[in-house]
């Protein structure tokens, strides 16, 4: 197969869990080259509590612009108990909140699908959740989690108070909502808006933003409207009533998790952040694992690594549209759990449980039987 151009990739790895998943791409990523001819210039660093404990701060500017220059960014997790005690400023956390704000990536995207082999993983009546496959667009550089004013301050009794704004613009609002209906247009068609409009003004301002813009261009993608509270609950009751759902940054945040658990586990879902297409035609994007740095299990070879696997399939598909090798690497993830290997977060009575590396070998050696 003919050689295609390198194409550049910045892994960030992180913390906990993180080096240890990322490896299992790294198989993948030997696969691809030696198998589907493609060809990858990959460049390491270090963020999070990795980058506390080398050089003092959870991300430097290098690291940033190292992200600018890459064609896609692979994250593993930040998140390190041993920087409890720092001050805000300083958190592991932070790497990924100024990555995304530095690289103004605003819309994560994050699938929530069942596998069928894993129908019955799931905490929900397997009715409820069989089939279900959902997209959540959550904005990501705006609202509560970035406005201002902002911080911690002292009363004139001694007491404290804290502050946090939600704040989001015409042009925030409606750029993500674009992204989800452009999502919509190839899926099922249907975009679901949710907010707290009934208590929020920036709520308000978010679903008459929106409906102007399907007004003005999206009438053929079915647009509906739901406050956060009774999306939560929905999701629960009838997820399968979805198809991708618009929402701000600390709803977003929420109900991804919630819908997390309806498919299993943390441990198999993957995420996309995309920023906005720049002059030199290049959008960047930013592919992680919604699980965090799970530091209770680091470096004991148990967790499982498909969450991070298939964010690269997303990677593949969004950053470098190889639509096939993305559809190659889920489909060997699918077979592999039909052949009932699980990892520990996914396992059930009559299964097989094997640890991180050997469900990376197995979803390799998959890949191996549609090269025959």
């Amino acid at each position: 197969m003919t050689a295609q151009p390198a194409k550049k990739l910045l892994v960030l790895p992180g913390d906990g869990i993180g080096p240890e998943v990322m490896r299992e791409v790294g198989r993948i990523i030997t696969w691809l080259e030696e198998k589907r001819g493609l060809s990858f210039e990959i460049t390491e660093d270090l963020v999070g509590g990795a980058s506390l404990a080398e050089y003092g701060e959870p991300i430097r500017d290098e690291v940033i612009e190292k992200a600018r220059a890459a064609d896609a960014v692979l994250f593993g997790s930040v998140g390190d108990p041993r920087w409890n005690h720092v001050g805000f400023e300083k958190r592991p956390e932070l790497a990924i909140l100024k990555l995304r704000q530095e690289l103004a990536l605003f819309a994560n995207l994050r699938p929530a699908k069942v596998f069928d082999a894993l129908v019955d993983a799931s905490t929900l009546k397997p009715d409820v959740v069989r089939g279900l496959d959902i997209m959540i667009v959550r904005e990501t550089v705006g609202g509560i989690y970035f406005g201002n004013p902002r911080g911690i301050e002292t009363l004139p009794d001694g007491s404290k108070r804290g502050i946090n704004t939600e704040v989001y613009t015409t042009s925030e609002i409606e750029r993500v909502a674009r992204v989800a209906f452009d999502l919509a247009r190839k899926r099922s068609g249907r975009v679901c808006s949710v907010e707290k409009c009934n208590v929020m003004e920036s709520g308000l301002l978010w679903k008459e933003v929106v409906t102007d813009l399907h007004t003005r261009e999206y009438q053929d993608v079915e647009l509906s409207h739901m406050l956060a509270d009774n999306c939560a609950m929905q999701l629960v009751r009838n997820p399968r009533q979805f198809d991708v759902i618009v929402t701000g940054n600390l709803f977003g945040d929420l109900l991804s998790d919630l819908a997390s658990m309806l498919t299993g586990s943390l441990g198999m879902l993957p995420s996309a952040t995309l920023g906005a297409p720049g002059a030199n035609g290049k959008t960047p994007a930013l592919y992680e694992p919604i699980h965090g740095s799970a530091p209770d299990i680091a470096g004991q070879g148990i967790a499982n690594p498909i969450a991070q696997i298939l964010s690269f399939a997303m990677l593949l598909r969004y950053s470098f549209d190889l639509q096939e090798e993305g559809q190659l690497i889920e489909d060997a993830v699918s077979n592999v759990l039909a052949s009932g290997l699980r990892t520990a977060d996914i396992m059930s009575e009559g299964m097989a449980r094997v640890g991180t590396s050997v469900m990376g070998e197995a979803i390799v050696r998959e890949l191996d039987k549609f090269q025959k």
